[in-house]
């Protein structure tokens, strides 16, 4: 087997899963490595957990394959498979203490008792529930729960584990403080983990790397810095953190970037493809971070500059989110650090406000169709 094969635990290609005449998901192909924590991102309806399944096996593609360690697994269901999938519901056996749960799938398989129990210690102390073996499931808080649930997917030693948004029912800090149980669990436990959500920041905190889906296609697989700094289209630039999406004309490649037109304004912009690809009346999204804006004495050295007035003024914090309205009637948001004393500006007052062509990223508009 070659290197390649042996470093990739699953691969998708080309899959399509039609419903009711419509494709849920549409031509995806994914490779996710050994040991890499991957996460399905998008909104509701985009397809993420129709793939999901496919993976695992309780849905069977309609077109193309699935590779599991290297094997073709397509019509493979999932009980043949060497994976294993948590779901929101985290269906843990109520009449059976932890122990027990833990224990089912070595249970099945008919594993003697004192590697059943070796195994099952193993798992507690991997999940940090060693002395909680003998309680009642009814008796965990919902943290506990997952763990437990972890722990049971676990025990078979899985090729890859699924994860269908197990996390989506907790409370915030909970959910928080299981993000990085999660994390912990996978990096010391060695092995893939693929994770649906919905939530950017959530797929943002544990990823290694993300792949974000619309109306059933992949938009975008690559490490949550690069889907974060350079976007493939508007969509995943404005499903990924806050940014201001502009809508330019292109006017030409410029030595420094590419020159874009909006409301008589003439700005330089960067992007991910060649200058020379744009043509010159196209219509494009200009993207700019919210934190990539610059103001007042802050703009003074940046290639583009803009005039406005604040129009709201918000506290975060760490951060002060403004509203600046530009003389041409633009709205544009800036998120600036803030430290006690440093200077803030109100609404009413004018400012200048700045931005780098590196800072704007000139992108495919990916329409405004429901991503269904």
């Amino acid at each position: 087997m070659s290197n390649e094969h042996q470093s990739v635990s699953i691969e998708a290609k080309h899959v399509t899963k039609i419903y009711g005449g419509r494709a849920a998901v549409d031509q995806v192909t994914l490779q996710v490595n050994k040991g890499e924590f991957v996460s399905l991102l998008g909104p509701s309806g985009c397809g993420k957990t129709t793939l999901l399944r496919m993976l695992g096996g309780l849905e069977q593609p309609d077109d193309g394959i699935i590779l599991l360690g290297g094997q073709d697994v397509t019509g493979v269901p999932a009980y043949g498979r060497n994976s294993n999938m948590i779901f929101q519901q985290l269906a843990l056996f109520p009449h059976m203490d932890v122990f027990n749960n833990i224990a089912y799938g070595l249970k099945v398989k008919k594993t003697p008792k004192a590697e059943i129990k070796r195994q099952v210690h193993e798992m507690l102390e991997l999940v940090q529930l060693g002395e909680y073996s003998r309680r009642a499931v009814s008796q965990l808080s919902g943290g506990q729960a997952q763990r437990v649930a972890i722990a049971r997917a676990l025990i078979n030693k899985p090729e890859v584990l699924l994860l269908d948004e197990p996390l989506s029912a907790l409370d915030m800090q909970l959910r928080l403080d299981m993000q990085r149980e999660l994390k912990r669990i996978q990096r010391e436990f060695g092995g893939t983990f693929i994770f649906v959500t919905h939530d950017q920041s959530e797929a943002m905190n544990m990823s290694d790397r993300i792949g974000v889906m619309r109306a059933g296609r992949l938009l975008q697989y690559a490490t949550p810095d690069e889907i974060y700094e350079r976007p493939a289209d508007s969509f995943v630039a404005k499903f990924i953190g806050d940014t201001n999406l502009l809508d330019v004309s292109v006017v030409e490649p410029d030595s420094n970037g590419i020159r874009v037109s909006i409301l008589g304004n003439s700005l330089l912009a960067g992007s991910n493809e060649e200058p020379a690809s744009f043509r010159p009346g196209a219509k494009h999204s200009l993207s700019i971070r919210y934190e990539y804006i610059r103001l007042g004495e802050d703009a003074a050295h940046c290639a583009n500059q803009l005039q406005g007035r604040v129009i709201e003024s918000v506290y975060g914090g760490a951060s002060i989110r403004y509203v600046i309205e530009t003389l041409d009637h633009l709205r544009i948001q800036a998120s600036v650090p803030h430290q006690r004393g440093g200077r803030r500006y109100s609404p009413g007052e004018s400012v200048q406000l700045g931005f780098d062509p590196d800072d704007a990223l000139l992108l495919e508009d990916s329409g405004t169709g429901a991503a269904s």
